[in-house]
């Protein structure tokens, strides 16, 4: 990418992505708003920067879509529920924080809509956090584990997943009253639903399609549901 159409501030930031980094919230908007710049994901928490660029590699793809597709299966059999999956979209929280979930779910007809005129990201200032936000982890382990836990914490967020895409593993987390996360085995946002088989569901990729995953996961949580009715 050239950076001559950029400012020489935003190319300076610009040399250094996927690592934290000072910044401004004027920096944020410049990264967010710059014409020229596509496909980027950003964080900032309190004078603090964090973005990657490009697409999604095939790993990250794999898992991503992954997610997409137990979701739906699971609402497939919770009909009950309403479920809104706006993975990707930008969370903000005016001059203060922003962040790029890989993962947003949120629960209830409550949703964050969109209106002609109005900005594309998610004013949490105007607009309740979601239920459930997470991120695949291939090469970010380390910060999701960090920065952008405390992040999401402190956003308030019930409930973060980490999916580690290495490790075959998925760490969920959900939110205490003391404004920190503690690990947990069953899922919040999706009740009954437990950790173990979500594990079990990605540790199917090494070996098979992930439409051939989804199609396995689709089959424990029928046989759980009638194993209980």
């Amino acid at each position: 990418m050239s950076f001559t159409k950029l400012s020489d501030r935003t190319a300076t930031l610009l040399e250094k992505p996927c690592r934290w980094q000072s910044g401004t919230w004027n920096d944020y908007l410049a990264l967010r708003d710059h014409p020229h710049l596509e496909r980027l994901r950003i964080f900032f928490d309190q004078e603090w920067l964090w973005f990657e660029m490009g697409s999604e590699g095939i790993n990250h793809s794999k898992f991503s879509n992954l997610l997409t597709m137990m979701t739906v299966l699971w609402k497939q059999r919770h009909p009950e529920q309403t479920i809104s999956s706006l993975g990707g979209c930008q969370l903000e929280k005016v001059g203060k924080k922003a962040c790029a979930p890989d993962l947003v779910i949120y629960l209830g007809d409550d949703v964050p809509q969109w209106g002609q005129g109005q900005r594309r990201f998610i004013n949490l200032d105007e607009s309740r956090v979601p239920d459930l936000v997470g991120e695949i982890s291939d090469t970010t382990l380390a910060t999701d584990l960090d920065e952008k836990k405390r992040l999401y914490a402190s956003l308030g967020i019930p409930e973060y997943w980490v999916i580690d895409v290495r490790g075959s593993q998925i760490l969920a987390f959900q939110l205490q009253e003391t404004g920190n996360y503690e690990l947990c085995d069953r899922s919040q946002a999706f009740s009954g639903l437990t950790i173990a088989l979500l594990e079990q569901t990605v540790e199917r990729l090494a070996t098979e399609a992930n439409t051939d995953a989804a199609l396995w996961f689709a089959e424990q949580i029928a046989s759980q549901s009638m194993s209980q009715s």
